[in-house]
């Protein structure tokens, strides 16, 4: 099976890089590109396409139906029929899936053309995560269902805003070269590996999707990027990523350690596990919180784009922006990378896994703040 998963991630990288191959070619052709000084916050040397989303997009989307199809047209029969039956029994969450990545699809493509007012992008990844939520039943915290009053209320709403959260810090993370579908590809790569140990292998195809789309994109978008996703890409990177990590890490109040017949869900030794997808997406969800209080500071509209998220805040303290996208992918494997076996371990060691991603991050904060104080110092 985890042959067949890996084969599902290369299909969808050859998928992906194919096409941007050609999206770069009719970008340019079409003049769907980002060009000099279109936004404010947008610092191209350069106009570069901005339809590879619709690579990342299909690539993940166009298998996912291929395998319903599948699913539903071969007969479950021998050695196959428990997985097939498995299978079918999610459908209804695969289909509100693929609906929820085509909204935010659709809306960041418009978006990339003619920009939509905040509000609205907003709305439409609302709608989309409160779908998720409602009607897949893809939500965290669920053993709040039985342990509190209103407790299955509770555990939608952080659920639609845990989504809405992670959607929102990969579009933001689209600032560089390689950024976002580089932190991506490592966090879906980490997700892939703590699903296939589990043995949940839908939520690992859904994972390698991910990860072969990314890569294939990469190929186009490495510094210096001849294809940029845009909103079309980055919003379905961030909604497919919360849900993968809503996946991976579910608790069930059942036998610690059993993983569910649909291969969908995993049982835990413990809550801890509910700290997975903190630590994996922390690097994205502390530029998201930093770049937000700065705004905020000052005054300004945090949904306003500028040039002060964590990836220009390194280009500040001196380093190139290739080498500060190399950092942000190392600081992202650091901090993720104990999410693998996060939901396998005893509670103690859970904490010190929490504690080295903490660790990691108030060391970058550390730094920009000394940086910060020395470059107003000698401005004084």
């Amino acid at each position: 099976m985890t042959g067949l998963i890996l084969g599902l991630g290369g299909v969808s990288c050859l998928i992906s890089g194919v096409l941007c191959f050609f999206l770069v070619r009719w970008g340019n052709r079409w003049g769907l590109v980002d060009g000099v000084g279109t936004e404010a916050h947008k610092q191209h040397a350069r106009a570069v396409p901005n339809t590879g989303g619709i690579g990342i997009a299909w690539a993940v989307i166009g298998p996912m139906l291929a395998l319903l199809a599948m699913v539903w047209l071969y007969p479950a029969e021998g050695d196959t029929a428990q997985l097939l039956e498995g299978a079918r029994s999610v459908t209804l969450g695969a289909v509100v899936l693929i609906a929820a990545l085509l909204i935010v699809h659709i809306v960041g493509l418009i978006d990339d053309r003619r920009p939509l007012p905040p509000g609205m992008k907003l709305l439409a990844q609302f709608v989309a995560a409160a779908a998720l939520v409602v009607f897949a039943d893809m939500r965290v915290l669920q053993l709040l269902d039985h342990a509190i009053p209103a407790g299955y209320l509770l555990s939608v709403v952080i659920s639609v805003l845990w989504i809405v959260a992670i959607t929102n810090s990969f579009n933001m993370l689209d600032n560089m070269d390689g950024l976002s579908a580089g932190v991506a590809a490592i966090a879906a790569s980490i997700f892939l590996g703590a699903a296939l140990l589990a043995g949940q292998w839908f939520v690992a195809g859904a994972a390698a999707l991910l990860l072969g789309a990314t890569l294939g994109f990469l190929l186009h978008n490495f510094p210096p990027a001849r294809l940029f996703m845009g909103d079309g890409g980055s919003l379905v990177v961030g909604m497919l990523l919360a849900v993968v990590a809503i996946r991976t890490t579910y608790i069930d109040l059942g036998d610690a350690g059993a993983v569910s017949g649909d291969g969908l869900t995993v049982t835990t030794s413990g809550g801890h596990a509910v700290l997975t997808p903190l630590v994996v997406l922390a690097v994205p969800l502390y530029d998201l919180c930093s770049v937000v209080l700065i705004r905020l500071r000052q005054g300004r509209r945090p949904w306003v784009g500028d040039t002060q998220h964590f990836s220009h805040r390194l280009v500040l303290l001196g380093l190139s922006r290739r080498r500060a996208v190399g950092v942000i992918y190392l600081a992202t494997a650091a901090t993720g990378l104990g999410g693998l076996v996060m939901g396998r371990v005893q509670p103690w060691h859970a904490a010190i896994i929490a504690l080295a991603a903490m660790a990691v991050l108030a060391m970058i904060g550390l730094l920009e703040h000394g940086s910060a104080r020395a470059r107003s110092s000698g401005r004084a």
